[in-house]
């Protein structure tokens, strides 16, 4: 009976989700990497923030998927600059293989090498 209002309710409380985490990540991003973007591009972010977290205040879903759209594609330019900045900090740095230091021990460890035999059960019990 009530199952079409539980559908949208259901739908409501997913794009709330989606929105929320969209907003905490693109203000922690944009905390970090900001200086890394046009100011315009940084300001657009914040006004659609600002709008997607004033539209999470009603229960128009419609209104949050827009606002949430909206700021997905202004905030792909925030995104883009945190990925150029990693790229050119791993071209900056071409000598160092991140690799190597996970697979040599540390000069203090203690690292004892041992000999082992494999015991075949049959023979055990001989």
């Amino acid at each position: 009976m009530h199952s079409a209002d539980d559908k949208k309710r259901r739908e409501l409380v997913d794009v709330r989700n989606t929105a929320d985490s969209l907003v905490y990540q693109t203000e922690k991003n944009l905390a970090e990497h900001g200086d890394k973007i046009p100011e315009d591009d940084k300001t657009q972010i914040e006004t659609d923030v600002a709008a997607l977290k004033t539209a999470l205040e009603g229960e128009d879903a419609d209104d949050i998927k827009a606002k949430t759209e909206a700021l997905s594609q202004s905030s792909m330019k925030l995104g883009e600059a945190i990925y150029k900045a990693s790229q050119e900090d791993m071209t900056a740095a071409p000598d160092m293989d991140p690799s190597a230091e996970a697979t040599e021990p540390a000069a203090d460890e203690n690292v004892v090498d041992a000999d082992f035999e494999e015991v075949d059960d049959d023979k055990k019990s001989a």
